[in-house]
């Protein structure tokens, strides 16, 4: 019997998910006949949506011993790790980013925490940045306010009562919490969940997927749990660096659909408003900024960014939730 399937969903981070497969096969897994004495069973899915930059050919020179799955095109997020999951045969499921690096036992801990947590339905490790700091993963459920604040260009000037709710600030960050959902860049969920509650929601390409995932786990009674006694380093975002306009687009129209989805329209609707508002007034600022002759090569690059984001209207969040019966 396998013990875990980790599902690795990859887009042209080629280098990257090398690495994480090797970090992967160093630790006290069984991958081949001859098995530390203290390994856990796994295996290994990697669905490559559709990268150019010959990742699913060096997997399979590299690393033979992991299935790689090409659907042909850019799946996205959801969909892939969807893939993948239905690919796959493990008691529990860990959905894994191409652009990080297991340390030590991570996925022993994890794998054991859970044996013996019987009520978790889903536990996320510690992650780190490449300099050791510890990285934010653990959250509580947003609110409309935290949506006008969070990872926006009013961030700074957010009462701290809100942000500190959010990012579950009054535990330690070494300390184990019961939380409402941890990052998607490392989460490892029960087969049982998977199977009482499905999977991603597909109508979300990529972000807040998640957390989406985590609110409806929650919802059928399991516990989420953030356990730093593991942990992996996460160096963040290196796929969707590549395609920056696209990315904001991706990340606030899922935004959107969340809110759509758990608050209703009124809420979705003003949350739409206000994010649109905000790139107009960034691009009269860049423009003013580009005027006077301030960096105008990074004054450039962010003006065709961020109108190209204004061009999207973000209306991807009407429309799926209109195709998926929301509300």
């Amino acid at each position: 019997m396998i013990d875990l399937s980790i599902v690795i969903v990859t887009w042209n981070v080629r280098e990257l998910l090398l690495a994480c497969l090797g970090t992967i096969a160093q630790g006290p897994v069984d991958l081949a006949e001859n098995a530390p004495e203290n390994a856990i069973r796994i295996e290994v899915i990697v669905v490559d949506a559709d990268s150019q930059d010959g990742s699913a050919e060096a997997v399979r020179d590299q690393y033979s011993w992991a299935q790689v799955i090409e659907p042909g095109w850019n799946v996205g997020f959801a969909f892939g790790n969807n893939i993948g999951m239905q690919a796959s045969k493990g008691r529990y499921v860990l959905l894994l980013n191409p652009d990080t690096e297991v340390l030590g036992d991570a996925l022993a801990r994890l794998t054991h925490y859970l044996d013996s947590h019987p009520e978790v339905g889903v536990v996320g490790p510690q992650l780190l940045n490449d300099d050791g700091t510890v990285q934010s993963s653990r959250r509580r459920f947003p609110t409309l306010a935290t949506a006008f604040f969070e990872s926006t260009w009013l961030q700074p000037a957010a009462p701290r009562r809100v942000l500190k709710r959010y990012y579950c600030l009054d535990g330690g960050d070494n300390e184990t919490l019961h939380v409402d959902w941890v990052a998607g860049a490392a989460v490892m969920v029960r087969r049982d969940v998977v199977e009482q509650v499905g999977g991603l929601d597909e109508s979300f390409f990529m972000y807040s997927e998640e957390l989406d995932w985590q609110r409806r786990i929650k919802a059928a009674g399991w516990e989420v749990v953030y356990f730093p006694e593991a942990k992996i380093i996460h160096y963040g975002g290196k796929s969707s660096e590549q395609v920056v306009a696209r990315r904001d687009i991706a990340f606030h129209t899922s935004k959107i659909r969340y809110f759509r989805k758990y608050h209703g329209w009124a809420a979705a609707a003003t949350l739409w408003l206000f994010l649109l508002g905000n790139y107009v007034w960034q691009v009269l600022l860049e423009a003013a900024k580009w005027l006077v002759g301030h960096k105008r090569d990074l004054r450039k690059a962010r003006l065709r960014a961020y109108v190209e984001v204004l061009r999207s209207g973000l209306w991807g969040w009407q429309a799926d939730a209109h195709r998926n019966g929301h509300g």
